[in-house]
Formats: structure tokens, sequence, C-alpha cells
């Protein structure tokens, strides 16, 4: 009979914690949630935050605190995401460079990029745009690769830095195509694109809005853009793959993270909350303008598979070109 009561008052312990874990899942939130951002503010992932931020809240009617932890290639404030009590009120909105680059280029992570996060959302791509020099007499991606294997080592290239998904695209892009196309890594895009104007350096992957004003203005030339499809932004260019590499790609996506051991049903409230918010009309627009579109619609696990692939992409990218940044 003890064994039986003892038995009973397990089930009705487990009853009760399920029972809890439900309501607060309905309830959910109940307070401010502090949203981290792992970059400094003004950055893409951190428009893309307060864009989507600012729908989360109308909708769900409380405030969507986005937190700025900016520091080493947006590592300290994942770490520190990682870190806070899976309850729904500290959410980490970062990219593919701390959960898919980050754990390739660096021995010593703070996290673990698959251990200590609950995946929740997939809200946003952000794919690139080939530009190069006018002066280069070339106008296509296949004529680009056609230059750079008749004058191979001729060309160079710029990026944002080592191991920056500038660096990591190019690579891949030269992977690809064959060709071997000098590095030359600046402190960011913005430093190098007066040199690829002025024709000391030939060729740059750079985001969509940077770099298409001059390109109208004729001071670069578009070849394609990377991303699977074209962008709303420059719908006139062919993909990469369109253009001569069948199959390339290379996008940003914009993720959705809660610490490590987040309930399921909580998990779903809140990855639903985002992703209604990311796909709201004026959220669209509005990403639009940032060269930032919607990608395919993805449940948690669909979200989690997919970064698992480029996280494998990326690792064999960066094995087989050695790249490194310490």
């Amino acid at each position: 009979m003890r064994l039986v009561s003892n038995c009973l008052r397990a089930l009705g312990l487990a009853s009760l914690v399920a029972a809890t874990v439900a309501a607060q899942a309905q309830t959910w939130p109940e307070r401010p949630v502090r949203l981290v951002v792992p970059f400094p503010a003004g950055g893409a992932t951190d428009l893309v935050a307060r864009v989507i931020a600012q729908r989360v809240s109308k909708d769900i009617g409380q405030q969507i605190v986005v937190d700025n932890k900016a520091g080493a290639g947006g590592t300290i404030g994942s770490a520190e995401a990682a870190k806070a009590a899976p309850d729904g009120y500290t959410l980490l909105l970062t990219t593919s460079s701390t959960h898919a680059i980050s754990p390739h280029l660096m021995s010593r992570l703070p996290y673990d990029p698959v251990k200590d996060f609950t995946p929740l959302a997939h809200l946003a791509d952000a794919a690139s745009v080939v530009l190069v020099t006018p002066s280069l007499p070339v106008k296509t991606v296949a004529e680009l690769i056609a230059y750079a294997k008749k004058n191979p080592g001729q060309l160079n290239y710029a990026s944002s830095g080592n191991g920056t998904i500038v660096h990591l695209t190019t690579e891949a892009f030269k992977a690809q195509a064959g060709v071997f196309i000098t590095h030359v890594p600046y402190k960011g895009t913005g430093l190098a694109i007066p040199d690829v104007i002025s024709g000391s350096v030939h060729m740059l992957i750079d985001s969509i809005p940077t770099g298409m004003p001059h390109v109208k203005s004729g001071r670069l030339r578009a070849l394609a853009v990377t991303g699977d499809k074209r962008s709303a932004l420059a719908p006139e260019l062919p993909t990469v793959a369109e253009a001569g590499l069948p199959g390339f790609s290379s996008v940003t996506w914009f993720g959705l993270y809660a610490p490590r051991g987040m309930k399921a049903d909580l998990a779903l409230r809140v990855h639903d909350a985002f992703e209604k918010a990311a796909r709201a009309p004026e959220v669209v627009e509005s990403l639009a303008k940032l060269g930032v579109e919607p990608p395919p619609v993805r449940s948690s696990a669909q979200f989690a598979a997919m970064v698992s692939t480029d996280s494998q992409r990326w690792a064999r990218i960066i094995r087989e070109r050695k790249i490194s940044i310490e």
C-alpha cells in the first residue's frame, strides 16, 4: 500500500509540474523579454532584430528589449545568452557567424552552438552581390571565371577580414570555379570599396544595400547575387548559380535561439510569435530595404537541420582552404 501511495504521489507531482509548464507557456510573456544581439547597434543584425522585435512587441503586448552585447565576433553576447534561464525572457537573435562559422575558426569558443541552445526560428536571409572594378573586362560571372583562369594570380579580391562571411563566400566561389584570386583582407568592406572603385583591387562580394548604390552610380559593376533566388533590390541581376556556377549559394541567415532546456510548449509559442512577426507585410517591406528577405517557412527542428548543414559546409571550406584567424 505504501508503494502504491508513493507512486500515486509521484504521478500527482509529475502532473502538477506538467500543468505548471503548460501554464507558463500559455501565459508567456508576463513581463518584457530581453533579446540579446551579439553585434553592435546599427549593424545588419541589430536592424533586423529591431524591426522584428517591434512587431513582436505589438503582437504579444509586452516589450521586446534589444540588448546589444557585441565583441569577439558575436561570441561574447552568444555566451551570455547561453547562460540565461530557458524561461522565454532571454532570447538570442544571431547569425550564421556565431553558430555555423565561428565554431570552426575559434579553438576556445565560450559556448557550444548545439548543446547550449534551443533553436527556435529561422527569421531572415541576406544574400550578397558580386562586384568588380569597372576597368576589369568582364560583365558576367562566366567571363570573370574565364578571365581568372586565363590570368592566374593576376586578380585579387577584398574582404571584410579573415574568417568573415565575405572571405568564406569568395573562397567557396574560387573553389567551385577552380580559379586563383589573391585575398586582400580589410577591416570592413566600407574601407575596401574605394580600392575596388580605383581598380587597385578587382573584386568584392558585399551586401546588396551597400554595394548597389555604387553600381547605380557607375563606380562598380555588379555581376550576380549569391542567394538561391534573385534579389528584390536588384532583380535584373542573375544568381551566381544562374550565371555560371550551378548550385552555388551563400547567404547570411538570421535566427532565434533560447538557452538550452526550454520546454517544447514554450519553444513553440516563442517560435510562432517571432515567425508571425517576421512575415508581417510591413516587416517584410522594411527588411527588404536592407537586402534581407524571408526564408522558406521552417519549424524549429527544420531550422536546426538547416544550421547543421550550413555549419558542415563552412567547416569543409575552412578546412580545405586552410582558413585561420588565430
